[in-house]
């Protein structure tokens, strides 16, 4: 793994998201595809989240861990209906989550001479230092991916009666 390709990664996803996200009303950050579906809201309160009490929180435990910590244990598939997310003010939620992440990119630029092999023992195995950050890349992929499918369901919808078929398969 190298470390520098990782964090920029980390920070040109933060961009993306930052774009993404960018000047979309309360309502449309409300709105659901479909009911079982997450709204762009809920997305991003759960990448704040994730970013407090996920990713940074858990490589810290595992590359500096005093032997009698334990694992924090987290439940983000329930936060979303739990603390309420499409609840939220979305520019708040924006900014908290950009303000975190930049927490996280400030500390992170002092590991990157970090022993990335370093393991734990977690409630679902084994798992290395080098695992959660490569993991936390991975993760906002997903969570960018699942952005760009809601802003695609958003212009569909705004645009009627005209049709998005000329711009090719999705």
């Amino acid at each position: 793994m190298k470390f520098t390709e990782i964090y920029q990664e980390l920070v040109n996803s933060t961009g993306v998201i930052r774009a993404l996200t960018a000047n979309v009303s309360q309502e449309e950050a409300r709105s659901k595809p479909t009911p079982e579906s997450w709204s762009m809201l809920e997305v991003v309160c759960h990448l704040h989240d994730e970013e407090r009490e996920d990713f940074r929180e858990h490589l810290d435990f595992i590359l500096h861990r005093q032997e009698r910590e334990t694992w924090k244990e987290i439940d983000p598939q329930s936060w979303a209906a739990s603390r309420k997310y499409n609840e939220q003010n979305f520019v708040e939620t924006q900014m908290k989550f950009l303000e975190e992440r930049e927490k996280s990119l400030d500390w992170l630029i002092d590991l990157s001479r970090a022993d990335w092999d370093v393991t734990c023992t977690t409630p679902f195995g084994v798992i290395s230092a080098g695992d959660i950050l490569v993991s936390w890349a991975a993760h906002d992929n997903l969570h960018i991916r699942q952005l760009v499918e809601l802003k695609r369901h958003q212009i569909e919808t705004t645009s009627r009666p005209y049709k998005i078929d000329y711009a090719g398969d999705w």
